[in-house]
């Protein structure tokens, strides 16, 4: 039995570890007008930490704070409202983020695994002298974390001893958390230095699309090398309009210049997990396997029977009456067609 001295003793021990851990701090992804879709599934995986804090940065700062605050799981929202702050370029934001953790003393500082979130996690982390967890897929326990390695052929379990743990997470991984049903409570950020300045923003060119984000489509249809040319790319955008999908492309259809890098998924290029994902002319490197796995329900087209991409599930060849196409694939989650002509 433990003594009455040996019981307090771990209370304490058990109470000031959790304490330590209690709040996670999002740093939130927006445009000035609305929360990017990732920041969400960043607040589902920093609940598993503890309670939740949004800061909410930008020169439109306010308006997306009151969005954040309705989220379920969130807490409190920060907001730092400065012109300066404008993009949120992570020279400045790292200040707002340090001044925040001088006065609130976060376990955790976390951003979604984008080129939002790659930007300002590794800085913070340089500024506070720890080292970062990267493309985080799972948390085991407040200091213990899981990340894919080898473009998703290997999956590395961590443990980090920093006292304030600085982690991206991959948003494919983690559901979003619901953006009704919160009641966050709003206040001002500290004060902090955004004197920074040797880096200005200028402004910012956004390719238009009527069809959906790639990193929001529930459909999915992507072409590689095999569509064999740019003009050949109007069958992969007639179907995604047919479907009301968005449309990716692999490595070497955007290097034989068939489509815009914007457009590119895969370990390079955009992450993705929507319902259904068509793979059309796409051997499936595994640079490209790693940034689509994850999606519900992949259709893949190809006149290769080798290529690679049938070999990320089981087969099962069935022949068509036209002899046009092959269905393989009878894993509930994934369906293949084998282009024979």
């Amino acid at each position: 039995m433990l003594s009455a001295h040996s019981l307090v003793r771990s209370v304490a021990r058990l109470t000031t570890r959790s304490s330590r851990f209690a709040s996670t701090l999002v740093v939130a992804e927006h445009d000035d007008e609305k929360l990017n879709s990732i920041t969400l599934n960043t607040i589902s995986a920093a609940s598993k930490l503890g309670d939740v804090s949004v800061l909410v940065a930008g020169a439109n700062a306010k308006k997306v704070a009151e969005q954040v605050a309705k989220v379920e799981n969130v807490k409190r929202v920060i907001v730092a409202q400065d012109e300066k702050l404008k993009a949120q370029l992570p020279e400045r934001l790292a200040s707002v983020v340090l001044a925040s953790q001088n006065q609130f003393k976060f376990g955790a500082i976390v951003a979604g695994a984008s080129a939002f979130g790659r930007g300002i996690i590794p800085r913070v982390a340089a500024k506070l002298d720890v080292s970062p967890v990267s493309d985080v897929i799972e948390v085991h326990s407040e200091d213990t974390f899981s990340r894919p390695m080898y473009a998703g052929n290997a999956i590395c379990k961590v443990k980090s001893l920093a006292p304030v743990k600085l982690i991206t997470f991959r948003g494919t991984a983690f559901p979003p958390a619901k953006t009704e049903g919160g009641s966050a409570g709003i206040e001002d950020a500290p004060s902090s230095d955004l004197s920074y300045d040797k880096v200005e923003f200028l402004g910012q060119e956004l390719s238009k699309s009527s069809r959906p984000d790639l990193g929001s489509a529930k459909v999915i249809v992507s072409g590689g090398r095999g569509v064999g040319s740019a003009d050949n790319f109007k069958l992969i955008y007639d179907l995604a309009d047919k479907l009301k999908a968005g449309v990716g492309a692999s490595r070497a259809a955007v290097d034989a210049g068939f489509v815009p890098n914007d457009m590119q998924v895969g370990q390079t290029g955009k992450i993705v997990a929507p319902e259904l994902y068509i793979a059309i002319g796409i051997s499936g490197a595994i640079q490209h396997v790693a940034g689509m796995k994850d999606s519900k329900v992949i259709v893949a087209i190809n006149k290769d029977a080798d290529a690679p991409i049938f070999q990320v599930l089981f087969s099962a060849f069935l022949s068509k009456p036209t002899g046009v196409y092959w269905f393989s694939s009878w894993q509930p989650s994934c369906i293949h067609f084998y282009l024979t002509s």
